[in-house]
This record gives structure tokens, C-alpha cells and sequence, in this order.
């Protein structure tokens, strides 16, 4: 056994192992009260309290109801409010930059992602432009998602829950505008690059490395408030967001330096970094954001704490411990060693424990309470993608295993798999964490409910059209080429239906987007109704004497606001 087998197998074995003593350590108590961890997120008078800024003074009140109206607190401690608002605050103006260059992106990226999706079934539509061809529209799609639409994004969500989870203002925000400026200058160099016919030619690797050096500092300044805000916290524990926020921060740099590293990666080696980096970007980058936000969130708007603390830390060290060598399973069939690949589908196949574990956990989180959903666009977006969660992470390991990987690989089966991931899991979960914190950002309601469900619809629609056409035209493409008596342009032939479905399915959610974006300047630029509200740091406003006295509570919470925040002023002008 050589020096490289020897490492791979012992790091499995050793994540195996250090995986039974993290569970033993839970048993007895040493990562403390799993209660008092759960509920940090929560002021002392918050918990029983709905809170949805995305969601109507009525939905509101019907949310309230549908949980449990006895446990509504028409008191709130103007400090604690205070407090909130002044994290919120701290981080108002990078988030809101991060998230409006994120929506941006978005609606770049889908415009180019339904280009290249209808050349795949009209090769000879707008072929008068080099840049506008499949070979070059495909990566700006892919890359403009990654790096523009999904980091933006994710980046944005962090540093407006980081203050929050550690319940004080964020420090060294300076410096996530710096980084944030550097990355969308990158992303927009890469595009650029690419349009051109610059490339490294590597899937997710695309951009020229040289350009990757704006995207590898600008990502470290954006991570650094974290650890200068994780200095000051004022909270007993580290709720689970925190860990996974961290992780990420500190994962990505780390994957994204390797991978871009120039003349590092050659040969078969480089084909095996490829994959390595192209799975690690989606699990030890993406969804540790999003479950971040998922874990936040859910519990937020239900007023209510995560089922089980102790089994959200399980399912962040399992992920830890097993997704870093699931990318093998993409060169099943390629000239790589064989044990490579068997560690790979072994790794993929233990992912089902951090899956079980956070679906479990989830579900249990809002089972009984599923009436939610219908009046919370937040609560729609995020337990949407929390369950898509679940679904992508066991078609992934059912994927890895040989019987099924030898149909599915190099089919549009596998391309349908990603979408599950990174639209149906992530963007899902990143569209309601945005529907929540804007309102707090910009001290504006939503403008118009109904734009939120066309949005809604739209995406939901388009992408059930879309996953559904390339999952069964992909295993239709992949049994065909399996048969030896079917001529190859026969099993491309019998996609054609298949892929049109596709750009059916992708206009909708473009469409989707573009309401999306229209309505997210709309706030914005503050157009429309003023409906200040929902988005008040208020309890849940119902009829009659509640509705009373949640008006002079609001009053009151607004008259302390103003106090704390002149005397806070008052004072940083003595010193």
C-alpha cells in the first residue's frame, strides 16, 4: 500500500472514528446544555413570537395564529430591541451593497444560462458572435451563478446574520466593502474574460488565474468582520449558524487556492482536482451558507427553537468529517485509480448521516406547524429548499454508487442533479433569507405581496419543468448508449424533447428572477404603497385590543430606539 492510499484510507478511517467520539462527547455533556444553545437566537421575551418582515400585517397575524396566539408578547424590552436594531444596523449598508450585486448577477446569469440552454436544441440560433456561443455563453452561465448570484449572495446573508447570532454590531465592515467591491470586480473581469475566449478550461475553474487573485483577496477581507465580531460576542454559545458561517469562511479560501493554483495540477492529477474543487465549492462553500441560514430562519419565523441542538452540531461535524472526497465519484469510469473512487462512493454514501440529521431535525422543527407556510414568504422559500436539500443529498450518493453512475454519467441526468443542489436547495433557501432581510436593511416593507407569490410560482413551476425533462430525457440519453445497437446520434436525437422542455422550464424561472429583481429595486428606490409595519421589530399585529396594543407597543419600542440611538450618538461624539 502506498504512502497516498495509505493517507486517504486513514483519513477516513480517522473521520469515522473522530465521528463515534463527537456522539460520545455530545452523550455526556461536554459541548454543554443543547437547550440554552438553542434558543441564543432569541431575546428573552421573543420566544412563543412570530416574525416575518417579508410577510403582510394580516399574514402576520394569521402566522401568529397559526402557531399558538397565547404565546404573544405585546411587551418587548425597548434594550434588547434597541440592541437588534443597532446590529442590523452595522451591517445595513454591506449587505445591502452585496445583495443588490447578487441580484444583479442572478439576472445576468439566467439570461445567459436560457441562451445556451435553447442553443443545446437550436445549435444554429445567433451564431453571428463569437462570444455568443455555446462554448463561451456556457461558462459565463455557470461562473456568473457560482461567483456572482450564489457567493454574493451567500456572502450578503452572512454578514447581516453574524451580528445577529452574536448579538452585537458587526466590526470591520470597511473592510467586507472592500472585499465585495474586489469580488464583483473579479466576477466581472472573469465574464468578461470569457466572452473573450480567455479560459483555463476547467469546469468551476474558468476564470483566468490572474483574475482569481481579486477574487482570493477580496474573499479574505469579506471573512475578516467575522472573526473580528466572533472577538466580541456577547452570547454564552455558539449557535450552529456560527459554526457553519466559519466553516465556510474558512473552507473556500482554502479549496479556491489550491484548486487555482498555476502549474500546481497536471494530467490525470489536474482531471482529479477538478472534481475535487467542483464537489468541495458545492458542500464545504454553499450549503454550509445556506444551512446556516436555514437553521436561522426557520426557527425565527416560527418563534419556536430547533428541534434538537445537539443533533444540528451532529450533522455539521458528519459534513466535516465525510464531504471532502465525494468528488471521485464524478471520474468513475476515467483513468484514476480505483481505490480513489471506492474511498469516493464510500465518503458519498456516509453523507446520508449529516442529511438524515439536519432533515430530521427540520422537519421536526415545523412539523405541526405546516399552516405556516401559507402565510410566510420566507418560511415558502426556505423549508422549499430545505426539503430539496434532502432530496439532492440522496440522489448525490445514490449517483456515486457504479450501477447507477454508469446510466447517469455524461447525460443531462447529471446536469438536472446539480440544479436540485444549487437552485432547488440554495437559491431557494437565499430568495426567502433575502425576503426576510431586506426589509430590516432598507427600513422598507415589500411593495407588493403579489409580485413575492409570482415569484414564487414562476421559479417553482419552471424548475419542477425543468428537473423533471432532464431527469427522465437523462436516463433515457444514458440507457441509450448503453445499447450497443442504438447509433450514438439516435441517443442525442432522443434528448431533443427533452432539452426543449429545459428552456421551457428555464424561461419560467427567468421570468421569475426578472419579477424578482423588479421587485427588490422597487424597495429599494422605496416605489410603491408605505406599509411600514410587518418590518417593525413589533409583535404581530391581529384586531382589535391586540392590534391597540401592539400599536402603543411599537410606539414605545420606536420612542426607546430613538433615545438609545441619540444617546449612543451623544456619546461617540464626547469621546
Amino acid at each position: 500500500m502506498d504512502l497516498t492510499v495509505s493517507v486517504l484510507l486513514g483519513t477516513f478511517i480517522l473521520s469515522v472514528l473522530a465521528l463515534f467520539v463527537f456522539i460520545a462527547s455530545m452523550a455526556k455533556g461536554l459541548f454543554g446544555s443543547g437547550g440554552a444553545a438553542a434558543v441564543q437566537i432569541f431575546d428573552a421575551d421573543e420566544i412563543g413570537t412570530v416574525e416575518d418582515p417579508a410577510a403582510t400585517q394580516s399574514q402576520r397575524g394569521s402566522l401568529q395564529k397559526a402557531m399558538d396566539p397565547s404565546t404573544l408578547r405585546t411587551q418587548r424590552d425597548a434594550r434588547e430591541v434597541a440592541a437588534r436594531l443597532r446590529a442590523d444596523q452595522s451591517s445595513s449598508l454591506v449587505v445591502g451593497v452585496c445583495l443588490t450585486m447578487a441580484v444583479v448577477w442572478l439576472v445576468l446569469a439566467s439570461v445567459a444560462g436560457l441562451i445556451a440552454s435553447i442553443k443545446l436544441h437550436a445549435p444554429d440560433w445567433w451564431v453571428g458572435q463569437a462570444w455568443i456561443t455555446f462554448g463561451r455563453i456556457r461558462p459565463i452561465h455557470l461562473n456568473l451563478v457560482a461567483y456572482g448570484w450564489c457567493s454574493m449572495a451567500g456572502i450578503g446573508v452572512a454578514l447581516w446574520l453574524i451580528p445577529r447570532l452574536l448579538k452585537t454590531e458587526l466590526v470591520g465592515a470597511r473592510y467586507a466593502l472592500m472585499g465585495g467591491a474586489l469580488w464583483a470586480g473579479g466576477v466581472a473581469a472573469g465574464t468578461v474574460a470569457l466572452a473573450m475566449g480567455y479560459s483555463d478550461g476547467l469546469e468551476w475553474l474558468e476564470y483566468p488565474w490572474q483574475i482569481d487573485i481579486l477574487l482570493v483577496v477580496g474573499g479574505a477581507l469579506v471573512g475578516f468582520p467575522m472573526w473580528l465580531t466572533l472577538l466580541r460576542r456577547r452570547v454564552a454559545h455558539l449557535y450552529v449558524s456560527v459554526w457553519y458561517i466559519a466553516a465556510g469562511l474558512l473552507w473556500f479560501p482554502v479549496l479556491f487556492l489550491v484548486a487555482n493554483w498555476p502549474g500546481l495540477h497536471f494530467g490525470v492529477q489536474q482531471a482529479t482536482m477538478n472534481w475535487w474543487y467542483g464537489h468541495n465549492v458545492l458542500g464545504l462553500w454553499f450549503t454550509p451558507l445556506a444551512l446556516a441560514a436555514s437553521y436561522y430562519f426557520i426557527p425565527k419565523v416560527l418563534g419556536k427553537p430547533i428541534h434538537s441542538y445537539n443533533l444540528s452540531l451532529l450533522g455539521f461535524w458528519s459534513l466535516a468529517f465525510f464531504y471532502s472526497q465525494v468528488g471521485g465519484h464524478h471520474l468513475i469510469g476515467g483513468p484514476v485509480p480505483s481505490w480513489l473512487i471506492t474511498i469516493s462512493i464510500v465518503q458519498s454514501m456516509m453523507m446520508v448521516v449529516p442529511v438524515v440529521a439536519v432533515a430530521i431535525n427540520q422537519h421536526l422543527t415545523v412539523v405541526g406547524n405546516f399552516r405556516a407556510l401559507l402565510y410566510s414568504p420566507t418560511l415558502r422559500f426556505i423549508v422549499l429548499g430545505a426539503m430539496f436539500y434532502t432530496a439532492a443529498s440522496v440522489q448525490g450518493s445514490l449517483q456515486a454508487l457504479r450501477s447507477v453512475n454508469t446510466v447517469t454519467h455524461f447525460t443531462h441526468y447529471t446536469v438536472a442533479h446539480a440544479h436540485l443542489g444549487l437552485y432547488g436547495f440554495f437559491s431557494m433557501v437565499m430568495f426567502g433569507s433575502i425576503y426576510f432581510i431586506m426589509p430590516r436593511v432598507m427600513k422598507w416593507e415589500w411593495p407588493y405581496p403579489w409580485m413575492i407569490s409570482a415569484h414564487f410560482w414562476l421559479v417553482l413551476g419552471g424548475f419542477a419543468v425543468y428537473f423533471i425533462g432532464l431527469s427522465f430525457g437523462g436516463w433515457y440519453q444514458g440507457l441509450a448508449m448503453l445499447d450497443k445497437d442504438v447509433p450514438f446520434m439516435d441517443s442525442v436525437a432522443l434528448t431533443i424533447p427533452y432539452l426543449q422542455a429545459r428552456s421551457v422550464g428555464g424561461a419560467l424561472m427567468t421570468l421569475g428572477h426578472l419579477v424578482f429583481a423588479l421587485h427588490f429595486f422597487m424597495m429599494g428606490w422605496k416605489f410603491g404603497p408605505r406599509r411600514l409595519g410587518a418590518s417593525l421589530l413589533a409583535p404581530p399585529f391581529l384586531s382589535g385590543a391586540s392590534a391597540n396594543t401592539a400599536s402603543a407597543t411599537t410606539a414605545r419600542l420606536a420612542t426607546a430606539t430613538s433615545t438609545s440611538t441619540s444617546t449612543a450618538t451623544a456619546a461617540g461624539a464626547t469621546r
